[in-house]
């Protein structure tokens, strides 16, 4: 196979913001790839048109490379759940919620035969494959069934290349001390190394790039600088990179996210960032709350366990209050859940305990049913103003609640789809709002009338849509650009090109 894999001396290191790059500057060079991640774990996930759930990264990195997301990207995808276990989805199946040490026992063979499956399909449909590691390829504990590094490197028998995040500090331990960790077949496989977010001057890195070739034997083939071009986050390390700052000095929008310990695709409140009147904070604790124009409840990988965190601190009942009080409160799939009137899980597929009924918010008359079958789907329709004005909205649903809505005086549908068929619950002053469909604040023009409706209210001035989502490609191409001019991308390619040999 051609191809390249990406390790990094730690999580976080700048793996997927590379891989991303790189698809779409080979992409750009004429090179037909795919992105692969043999096993991801994560709860920020991606609907392929399929309706088959992959990694959220994954799902970017097609786009990078101007190709239709597929299973095969991503084969094996793990969705941590509240206590010691993890859903696993392979080639878009959930196959259950086993604890992880059951999952290395039984599922390691399913897992690799996966991988090896999806290779194979990559191979043959793309000229090149770019591979994402996970976390490091050194953990001794994991080698012999890392099937995210070590098993899928040697399934595409494929060189890589190791990011090291020099931020961070310790930089010449971590390389070194990862290169000298692997095993002697691993080692030989990395050919070059990539300094990620260095600041200052590279002439100053100079005798930095000369101890690593001394030391590990392996160049350095590239220095990226800190970059200030925004993609989406997918690492639950990276939560708190959503919060932004309004860098307008007047007439200022407050909007706090609350801080799920299951949270879900937090992505969905990425577009604030362009917003230059707009504030994003992360609250943990009600103590934190203060007075915000607007509160968001993100999604939830176990809605009552994160309900039940929310209550111990204080939060339901300061939602409550903020909304009584004229607030605006938007709950996203499993915030949408938890802000309704019951929350049962008959089924324990939720909880994890049969039988299990919580009271919920009670601001929604919604009750909500945990049902053994998961809907994931690519999602359609339109949202009416009350002056008839139409706005086409798209995103994604993955859910295993079934709500049911009742909507009485004074609530009226959200979304609609094509059909008809109506979607989430609104009040009829637009300031409560709860859907299934994640992505909705990336629809520019819906994203923009919220926005409005809060500044009207305040007595402040409405604005113009912010073409956050238009401008992803741009944001791609000043990526790729960035990786031409501070990698020898044309080393890179070669070592991609020759291989192992």
């Amino acid at each position: 196979m051609k191809g390249l894999m990406i390790w990094g001396t730690t999580s976080d290191a700048g793996k997927s913001y590379i891989v991303t790059g790189l698809c779409r500057a080979l992409s750009n060079r004429g090179f037909r790839v795919a992105p692969f991640k043999g096993q991801n774990m994560s709860n920020n996930s991606f609907v392929t048109k399929t309706g088959h759930e992959i990694g959220r990264s994954q799902g970017l990195q097609a786009e990078a490379a101007g190709v239709q997301a597929t299973v095969h990207m991503n084969p094996v995808l793990l969705k941590p759940r509240k206590d010691a276990t993890s859903e696993v989805i392979i080639h878009g199946e959930s196959l259950g919620s086993p604890e992880a040490f059951i999952y290395r026992r039984d599922f390691f063979q399913e897992a690799s035969s996966a991988v090896r499956e999806s290779l194979k399909i990559l191979e043959q449909s793309y000229d090149a494959v770019i591979m994402e590691g996970a976390g490091s390829p050194a953990e001794v504990n994991l080698m012999d069934k890392d099937i995210a590094n070590l098993v899928a490197a040697e399934l595409a028998d494929v060189p890589a290349i190791l990011v090291a995040d020099i931020e961070r500090g310790g930089l010449f331990a971590s390389v070194s001390g990862t290169l000298s960790l692997l095993p002697n077949v691993h080692r030989n496989r990395v050919k070059g190394l990539i300094v990620n977010q260095f600041r200052g001057d590279r002439r100053l890195f100079k005798d930095g790039e000369q101890w690593l070739k001394e030391h590990t034997g392996v160049a350095v083939h590239g220095v990226l600088p800190k970059l200030d071009i925004q993609m989406e986050q997918e690492d639950s390390l990276s939560f708190s990179r959503v919060e932004s700052l309004a860098l307008s000095s007047e007439d200022c929008l407050d909007i706090v996210v609350i801080a799920l310990p299951y949270v879900s695709n937090y992505t969905d409140i990425e577009p604030f960032s362009g917003e230059l009147d707009v504030s994003v904070r992360i609250v943990r604790d009600s103590s934190e709350f203060g007075q915000p124009d607007a509160v968001i409840i993100p999604g939830s990988r176990s809605t009552i366990h994160d309900y039940t965190y929310l209550l111990k601190r204080g939060l339901i009942d300061t939602i409550r209050s903020f909304y009584e009080k004229k607030g605006y409160v938007v709950g996203i799939c499993g915030g949408f859940q938890m802000l309704g009137m019951e929350l049962n899980d008959e089924t324990g597929q939720d909880s994890g305990e049969k039988d299990t009924i919580v009271q919920g918010a009670s601001l929604f008359p919604v009750r909500t049913y945990f049902l053994n079958k998961k809907v994931t789907t690519q999602w359609s329709g339109y949202f009416t103003t009350e002056d008839e004005y139409r706005y086409d909205i798209s995103g994604f649903e993955i859910h295993t609640g079934q709500s049911d809505i009742d909507y009485k005086k004074g609530w009226l549908p959200l979304f609609y789809e094509e059909k008809g068929q109506a979607e989430g619950v609104r009040s009829i002053d637009n300031r409560l709002i709860g859907t299934y469909i994640h992505h909705l604040f990336y629809n520019d023009d819906w994203r923009t009338w919220w926005l409005n409706d809060i500044r009207k209210r305040k007595g402040f001035k409405t604005k113009a849509a912010v073409p956050f989502t238009k401008s992803k490609n741009k944001r791609l191409n000043e990526l790729a650009e960035a990786l031409e001019t501070h990698l020898d991308l044309d080393k890179v390619i070669r070592v991609m090109e020759r291989g192992l040999g």
